[in-house]
């Protein structure tokens, strides 16, 4: 039961029948579709290539590019990317952002609101929210229930915004599953089990459908389920590499089909195995097989204590091994080896031009220094001596007195950001927090950054503001990710694009720094301060940073204990004291 429009031999049918009754091929694309217009010789053009057809695009004065129009100012067009949203009031949260009017009430909906899925306060299904307030959201069906609006489900009966006569997305989405997972006798393996409900539970089944729809995925789970791809993890590594096949890995971990590993450390070792048996010598591959092995391997996983391996920390695990093979390379060039090689011809390489990595080369002469395959060489490492940079402290208060106030930036970036500027806290340490970091006892919200294991473990927390302590809970409460599994029972307090895991280290620096905040500026500067109000010892704890580090920054900033003590006891209890450690005076 559909609208009827037009007339089709005699009798008048729906738009969809019309549509299909024009069907023509595009002389331009191929696409068999109903034409959107035709060219000078009268040949169908479909719409796809009417809107891409260079005589209807123009110059964005955004950004340039000659794109489709989405709308015309005083100053020229603006493509679809580049049109902004006009900030509005939002009807349900109350929140002003940017936003557009809903088709089905006429008040205006913020983009979270378009895209959040809640329990109706009426039907309490958990469907998409068009109307009501955030806290008695309602859903499409009971706003406006419109019978040739909604229509049920042939399949589950539920009142659905159906396009055509087929089952809704969401029972599509079960069967394609049921398709994709089932076996030889038509039943799901039971270790698949928990992806098929966790699939077909997620909030978004247009979502889900795509993705199954999406690249290999549809070939990789049904191989899977079929049993013709056994269920492991050297079973996904014999597939090409990329981001597709990686999600489907953390797709399973996150559902228990596949056991939890340190995916960097596999990408590391993947990449050493790599970079040794392609090089040219035997001595050389031998070199750097030990060098990566038992030194650059075994540091990382002694410095992780069986915490995953970070962006940053395989990044410089590959430079050092890439800054040897360049050394090597040169040495080979030279006709030298590491035995014969003498300062001179050390220095020579360090002076000559195009040397690339110099400084990380360093630790592999000095590592074949102590292996003594060398002798008589000498490369001194370069000691730390404070910031080489001037500290803006002014800039680095008014980026935090701008991320407390401004509403339009997303609060998990807001939140994120005075992290960095008011706690020194690297993106990396901010992507690993979990909620059970955040704590509230008695409307005092704290967070946890360092826990250091002594006799005991010594746990520091900090109190947290009113303003990022309500950004805080706001996080913990709507955390989210944009994977296709987008709510799990993840821990984290910023989930990543893939389910189960926490946003990487360089996603975090990425969204920061469109924040306009420099992170080694911004976390220098904090970290200075905080070092001329804390000894060391408090500010290792507090901070969640090693000891070492904290010593020498104490020291940058012409700090010492005594005069730290002297300051603690002429100062005053203040309330408005960011940083409280139990047991001493604020």
């Amino acid at each position: 039961m559909v609208r009827i429009d037009k007339p089709l031999d005699g009798q008048r049918v729906c738009r969809n029948c019309i549509a299909k009754s024009h069907i023509e091929e595009c002389v331009r694309c191929g696409a068999r579709r109903e034409p959107a217009t035709r060219d000078a010789q009268g040949r169908p053009l479909c719409p796809n290539c009417l809107v891409t057809d260079p005589a209807n695009v123009e110059v964005c004065i955004g950004c340039g590019k000659r794109r489709r129009v989405q709308n015309r100012t005083s100053d020229g067009p603006l493509c679809p990317n580049c049109c902004p949203l006009p900030v509005l009031v939002c009807s349900i949260c109350g929140r002003t952002a940017p936003g557009t009017h809903s088709r089905l009430t006429g008040l205006p909906r913020c983009g979270g609101c378009d895209r959040r899925q809640a329990r109706c306060a009426s039907c309490g299904r958990l469907r998409g929210i068009h109307s009501g307030t955030a806290e008695a959201p309602i859903c499409g069906p009971c706003t406006t229930p419109d019978a040739e609006l909604w229509r049920p489900c042939p399949t589950c009966g539920e009142a659905e915004r159906l396009r055509s006569s087929g089952p809704c997305p969401r029972c599509t989405l079960k069967q394609r599953l049921h398709e994709l997972l089932a076996n030889g006798s038509g039943s799901t393996p039971p270790k698949l089990q928990a992806l098929h409900q966790a699939l077909a539970s997620t909030e978004r089944a247009a979502t889900g459908l795509r993705w199954l729809s999406g690249g290999i995925v549809s070939t990789v789970l049904s191989d899977l389920g079929s049993g013709r791809r056994p269920l492991t993890h050297e079973a996904l590594d014999e597939l090409p590499e990329g981001k597709v096949v990686e999600h489907i890995r953390s797709v399973l971990v996150a559902t228990d089909a596949l056991p939890k590993r340190d995916e960097q450390m596999v990408r590391l070792e993947r990449h050493v195995k790599d970079i040794v048996t392609s090089h040219a010598t035997a001595e050389g591959r031998k070199f750097l097989h030990r060098y990566a092995t038992w030194h650059l391997l075994r540091r990382l996983r002694r410095r992780s204590r069986g915490k995953e391996t970070t962006h940053y920390q395989l990044q410089v695990a590959r430079q050092h091994l890439r800054a040897g093979v360049y050394l090597l390379n040169w040495l080979e060039d030279q006709n030298l080896t590491l035995a014969t090689c003498r300062q001179a011809d050390l220095e020579r390489w360090m002076a000559s031009d195009g040397v690339r990595l110099r400084q990380e080369a360093g630790h592999f002469v000095r590592w074949a220094l102590t292996q003594k395959i060398t002798r008589d060489l000498s490369f001194p490492a370069e000691r730390w001596n404070g910031p080489s940079r001037p500290m803006d402290d002014e800039a680095r208060w008014d980026t935090a007195r701008r991320l407390l106030h401004d509403d339009t930036f997303k609060p998990e970036d807001r939140l994120a950001g005075l992290l960095l500027l008011l706690c020194a806290q690297w993106p990396a340490a901010i992507s690993r927090l979990t909620v059970d970091h955040i704590e509230e006892t008695d409307g005092v919200v704290r967070i946890r950054l360092g826990a250091v294991a002594v006799a005991v473990t010594v746990t520091v927390t900090v109190e947290l503001p009113a303003p990022v302590a309500e950004l805080a809970l706001q996080q913990v409460q709507v955390r989210r990710s944009h994977a296709v599994l987008g709510r799990t029972d993840s821990p984290w307090l910023f989930p990543g694009g893939q389910p189960g895991r926490p946003i990487s280290a360089w996603a975090m620096g990425e969204r920061l720094r469109k924040l306009g905040i420099r992170l080694a500026e911004a976390r220098s500067t904090a970290l200075f301060q905080l070092a001329t109000e804390l000894p060391a010892a408090v500010l290792a704890r507090t901070l969640g940073i090693d000891i070492t580090v904290a010593v020498k920054w104490q020291r940058a900033a012409a700090g010492d204990w005594a005069a730290y003590a002297a300051e603690v006891s002429r100062r005053r209890a203040s309330p408005q004291h960011p940083i409280h450690e139990p047991g001493v005076p604020t």
